[in-house]
């Protein structure tokens, strides 16, 4: 079975436009100059498995040959360098074999750099603004229990001074700032169920020890749950509301908090 980056090596290949490209280094780096790895060592490694051969195939940049594998190329070889300048390395057309070897087969595409794709760039803009307003939209509609569950994650207790207007606001610049991240915690039914603890906490209707392990009822000091080893407590007793004992607990509670 082909890998993800074996089946887009065939369809580059046959798709192959000749054409300029640039190439950018990943994480927004730019240093006066990067050299990329640029010929199989036993060292160090470059190589491309072939679904067709069925094995290991070394590559090597020689400018003077037509194709980036070791196996292909005839005769004398003058090997290259790939050298990044201030981020970034613009290959003529002229230069296919390095386009090939950068663009379709050499490992570090994607993980230290990349080609430069205005049509994917512009997708991927697409797709976060895409992201973030359907992020604010629920933000928008959400009742204001959920706001301040969801609210309480980010600025913990703080959410106890801020009014219902403040809440709106702030979950709202939270879902335009990290959507994905507020997607998450707005589809996370523990969120509601933690936030459901720490009023409680708040209210003194329940007690944790000073050791985080155990719930008790704040007024008589019985046991309600031992938190389990390496736990966030609040987590655990989100989850321990969903269980026969925890339901009865969750039910008495809510009749007293405010």
């Amino acid at each position: 079975m082909l890998t993800k980056k074996q089946i887009n090596a065939v369809e580059a290949e046959k798709n192959w436009e000749v054409k300029p490209r640039n190439y950018y280094l990943t994480r927004n780096r730019k240093p006066v100059t990067f050299t990329l790895k640029s010929k199989h060592t036993d060292k160090y490694p470059l190589l491309w498995f072939d679904p067709e051969k069925n094995e290991q195939r070394a590559l090597r940049y020689a400018t003077n040959q037509n194709t980036p594998f070791q196996d292909e190329q005839k005769g004398e070889v003058t090997l290259g360098h790939i050298m990044f300048r201030d981020g970034s390395l613009m290959v003529p057309k002229e230069h296919q074999a390095l386009q090939k070897l950068l663009s379709i087969y050499h490992p570090d595409n994607g993980l230290r750099y990349n080609e430069f794709k205005p049509a994917e760039i512009a997708k991927d803009e697409l797709v976060d603004l895409e992201v973030e307003l359907m992020a604010m939209n629920v933000a928008k509609q959400m009742e204001i229990e959920q706001v301040e569950a969801i609210l309480r994650v980010e600025h913990g207790s703080e959410v106890l001074n801020l009014s219902s207007k403040e809440l709106r606001r702030d979950v709202l610049i939270f879902a335009r700032n990290e959507p994905r991240t507020f997607i998450a915690l707005a589809q996370d039914e523990n969120v509601m169920l933690r936030n459901f603890g720490l009023k409680a906490m708040e209210q003194q209707i329940i007690d944790l020890s000073p050791d985080q392990k155990t719930f008790k009822w704040k007024k008589n000091g019985k046991k309600l749950m031992t938190v389990p080893f390496d736990e966030n407590p609040y987590t655990a007793l989100a989850a321990w509301f969903k269980t026969d004992e925890g339901v009865a607990v969750y039910k008495s509670i809510e009749k007293k908090i405010s």
